[in-house]
């Protein structure tokens, strides 16, 4: 074909590979979905989640055929971590003493490495065709969560007042943190004159009033300096974003200083001082991890994956699930990985794809301390997918 000719049906095929490209990501967000036993306004069979999850990723990687029939794969080194954490994994599960479950999810986590493999030619799009597909996920499932609010109020804030997905059993913690990714990409999108006001102001509200109702304070925090990065990436090339840094600067302090007391009751919840400073409960389970003694090679790889938690308890951290489960291999990965994109990062051209990249980063960092999910499938390697994906260099080609 002469160059500058485009054949006529490119346009229409371009379009229908987009939509295959977001059900992938949609088929993979739904097989990270946290599914909590908690009461529903539909009652779920556990049996029936498991088999809508576990059953999402073999049609993840049937889609993702579908948009890349050649299997062509982008060289991408954070892919490459992920590939080694997931080895590692695996021959950790092996020798598990919990051998079927472990060296089940690890299978998992290798076939969901493998469809990010295969998505690594749509990263690096000009028109940030995953974070899209993410942030239409996202919307998804908090349009779930106000459903379920506006159905059962009383059930949505059954826990301790908190907002709950009850449609689909979403823990407040993860609401939470849907909420703040949707609510920082779109604050970022906006500021960087991708959306309109309009359009941008609908999606700050609809995201930040159950990120305030879920009432978590590590996705608060998180979302807070993950803004606070992301803005100063752009602070000297932005009109918009020193103005929007000044105000919010400015609301925050009298904010706090008007409504200082209100504030403290609210971010304690119901809390002593001592049992906020303990993380409700977490560094109980920390500690009891940093007491164990075990073998070597267990100690450097870990025991095999598992649900990530310690004497059924849960574990709350990713470093600290990462360390028992796959050992210090594991941390040092997970450590490399986040390494990676802020680097990246820092050296990558200013504009919206820095941006948003390292808000992730960010967020995801301040996050792991006290949820778990950056050493396995999750949302959170899903939120790094996509910085990975934004920081990608822009290329014309796609896969065919």
């Amino acid at each position: 074909m002469r160059p500058g000719l485009v054949r006529p049906d490119a346009g229409q095929r371009g379009r229908n590979r987009r939509v295959v490209v977001g059900l992938v990501w949609g088929a993979l967000f739904l097989n990270v979905l946290t599914f909590a036993d908690t009461q529903t306004v539909v009652p779920i069979p556990g049996s029936l989640a498991k088999l809508l999850t576990q059953g999402a990723l073999p049609l993840a990687l049937l889609l993702v055929v579908v948009a890349n029939r050649r299997g062509v794969v982008r060289p991408q080194l954070f892919l490459v971590l992920l590939t080694l954490l997931a080895v590692g994994a695996t021959a950790a599960s092996l020798y598990a003493e919990f051998f079927a479950s472990a060296t089940f999810r690890a299978g998992r986590m290798v076939l969901f490495i493998l469809v990010l493999w295969l998505l690594s030619p749509f990263f690096g799009r000009r028109d940030l065709l995953l974070l899209r597909c993410h942030r239409i996920c996202l919307s998804v499932i908090l349009g779930t969560v106000y459903l379920g609010a506006l159905l059962s109020p009383g059930l949505a804030f059954a826990f301790q007042g908190r907002l709950s997905g009850v449609i689909w059993p979403i823990p407040p913690t993860q609401v939470a943190h849907y909420a703040a990714v949707l609510l920082g990409t779109s604050l970022l999108l906006w500021m960087c004159r991708v959306v309109v006001g309009r359009h941008a102001a609908l999606m700050v509200v609809f995201s930040f009033l159950p990120l305030v109702a879920a009432h978590t304070r590590t996705a608060l925090l998180a979302v807070v300096i993950g803004m606070a990065v992301a803005s100063a990436s752009l602070f000297l090339g932005h009109v918009r974003v020193r103005r929007t840094v000044a105000v919010s600067v400015a609301t925050g302090a009298l904010v706090a200083v008007v409504f200082a007391s209100p504030l403290t009751v609210w971010l304690l919840r119901g809390q002593s001082a001592e049992e906020a400073n303990r993380l409700t409960g977490r560094t109980n389970v920390w500690s009891a991890v940093a007491e164990i003694d075990r073998p070597w090679i267990e100690d450097l790889f870990g025991w095999g994956l598992s649900n990530q938690s310690f004497d059924g308890l849960p574990i709350d951290s990713s470093w600290v699930a990462t360390y028992v489960d796959q050992g210090w291999f594991g941390v040092g990965m997970q450590g490399a990985v986040l390494l990676l994109l802020l680097l990246t990062a820092l050296v990558h051209v200013r504009g919206p794809q820095r941006a948003i990249a390292l808000f992730l980063v960010a967020y995801c960092t301040v996050a792991s301390i006290t949820e778990t999910g950056l050493g396995a499938p999750s949302a959170y390697v899903l939120d790094l997918a996509v910085a990975a994906a934004l920081l990608m260099p822009e290329r014309r080609e796609e896969a065919s």
